[in-house]
């Protein structure tokens, strides 16, 4: 077990490797801290013994709330900003590319670049009732880990793109509906994982692979990597823009009078 005071990475005795973003207090937002615990749990990940690798939030409020603007707020320019989208678009590339499967467990609600981890994985697990939307666009800003690119290879078309346009949070049935979410649980969310992913446990871990390593093919011939490049350096290049500073300045004092 790996533990900081921002992630905890597990190894369970069934084969699944576990990384849980353990910000709570931030609804689970992404720091540089939690990216240096994906890679380190990505890494752990290409181990043979594992026949799966997990992605989940503590509690029960927030799967992952996109990063911490109150951490990536202090980067102004195009350069501050894509040193940073660049080391977590990185990060979702290497987790799309995973030769094993890959699962967003996705106990709460998931915004923006929560939005991009869970799209980066292979299958998407839900809690009933979660809400998620890919919100960015309201910030002035695209996807910007490469999130929007790996979705349109996870739904059709036309929803990948009505989630990214619409810059909206959807309701648990419309995710369902859109493609999105392909399992459902309640109550205990590893109880909901077991139920769902039976079919991983009971298949050999060469057959996953097998299997994973298709899709890898596939996204290696479609250019995934400079496709996410390509998203990453639009993103960076809206970031240094008033219009995205004046945004998220209105959204962290909103939520300042809320409290």
């Amino acid at each position: 077990m790996y533990m900081s005071k921002s992630y905890d990475i597990c190894m369970r005795d069934d084969g699944i490797l576990v990384f849980t973003i353990t910000r709570p207090d931030k609804r689970n937002a992404v720091n540089f801290e939690v990216m240096a615990g994906l890679n380190e749990a990505i890494q752990l990940a290409n181990e043979t013994k594992v026949k799966a690798f997990v992605i989940t939030g503590e509690g029960e409020e927030a799967f992952c709330s996109g990063g911490d603007l109150g951490e990536f707020h202090q980067l102004k320019t195009e350069e501050q900003a894509y040193q940073m989208l660049i080391k977590m678009g990185e990060l979702l590339y290497q987790l799309a590319m995973l030769s094993k499967p890959t699962v967003a467990l996705i106990n709460g609600i998931a915004i923006g670049g929560g939005c991009e981890i869970a799209a980066a994985c292979d299958i998407r697990i839900a809690r009933k009732g979660i809400k998620a939307g890919f919100v960015q666009g309201k910030l002035a800003i695209t996807t910007g880990w490469g999130g929007g690119t790996i979705l349109l290879e996870r739904v059709q078309h036309s929803a990948a793109m009505k989630m990214l346009l619409e810059a909206k949070i959807y309701s648990f049935q419309q995710l369902i509906d859109l493609g999105f979410v392909q399992y459902i649980y309640e109550g205990d969310r590893w109880e909901g994982l077991r139920n769902n992913l039976d079919f991983i446990f009971s298949l050999e871990d060469t057959v996953l692979t097998a299997y994973k390593m298709m899709f890898v093919r596939k996204m290696r011939l479609l250019d995934l990597k400079e496709r996410i490049e390509s998203e990453i350096r639009q993103c960076a290049l809206l970031w240094e823009k008033d219009a995205h500073h004046k945004q998220v300045d209105k959204f962290l004092n909103k939520k300042m009078t809320d409290q």
